[in-house]
């Protein structure tokens, strides 16, 4: 089995536990207005086989020694839910554990299921806490992501959330307490709130498509401290 991967991060700190080796697959069905990765939406004709690219992971096998792995990402890595199984039977051959950052954006077939399973970890992004604004800043569907954080909860599955805060979007004290309220549907470990940045925005004008938000400054980063501990206090 084959699927399209946009491109890979050894190394990586930020995306699981441990030291990781980040896996970005092309694809994905949703639109979010501050998306920092446009690049991702559509296929590009990278083919890897599961076969080559736990090969390629293989090499750094010695630096998951302390809680590491691979994490499945996007674009949007359950798109690809069979490849992730092969690849994660593979792994677990090797000793490798892998983690899921997903958008939840997919609907809950067997196959995700299968790969949600597998995995050591979850990070679900919780993009709002509410159908109206998720569809008019996502264009996805609601009910696919939530149905996704609850079945890790369910099945003990290992979840971390996470949400990008933007300016003039959900950056006040009233949506972040909306937020920890949300959330406690969901039984997670950890809940991460992430600055919006501007990094991005070339690869907007490079695609020759618009920018939603390009007059939209990054998230300053004492008030993301800020936000942060509203709500570390609330949920």
């Amino acid at each position: 089995m084959k699927a399209d991967i946009h491109s890979f991060e050894s190394m990586a700190a930020l995306d699981g536990d441990g030291i990781r080796y980040a896996v970005f697959f092309t694809g994905c069905p949703l639109r979010c207005a501050y998306c920092h990765n446009p690049d991702t939406w559509h296929k590009a004709g990278n083919e890897w086989s599961a076969f080559d690219l736990v090969k390629k992971i293989k090499r750094y096998k010695p630096y998951f020694k302390r809680g590491g792995g691979v994490t499945f990402s996007g674009g949007e890595p359950l798109l690809n839910s069979e490849f992730i199984i092969e690849a994660g039977k593979l792994l677990a051959e090797e000793g490798i554990s892998y983690a899921v950052d997903t958008s939840g954006s997919v609907p809950l077939s067997d196959s995700v299921k299968t790969a949600l399973d597998g995995a050591d970890l979850v990070i679900l992004d919780v993009k709002f806490f509410d159908e109206e604004n998720y569809k008019k800043y996502t264009k996805g569907n609601f009910e696919n992501f939530v149905a996704v954080g609850k079945y890790c909860s369910d099945k003990g599955i290992r979840l971390w959330l996470r949400t990008v805060v933007v300016p003039g979007i959900n950056d006040t004290e009233e949506s972040i307490k909306k937020y920890a309220r949300f959330s406690k549907q969901f039984q997670f470990e950890k809940y991460e709130l992430l600055a919006f940045h501007t990094m991005g925005f070339f690869k907007y004008e490079n695609l020759k498509i618009e920018n939603p938000l390009s007059d939209t400054p990054a998230l300053d980063k004492d008030k993301l401290k800020e936000l942060q501990e509203i709500l570390n206090n609330n949920i």
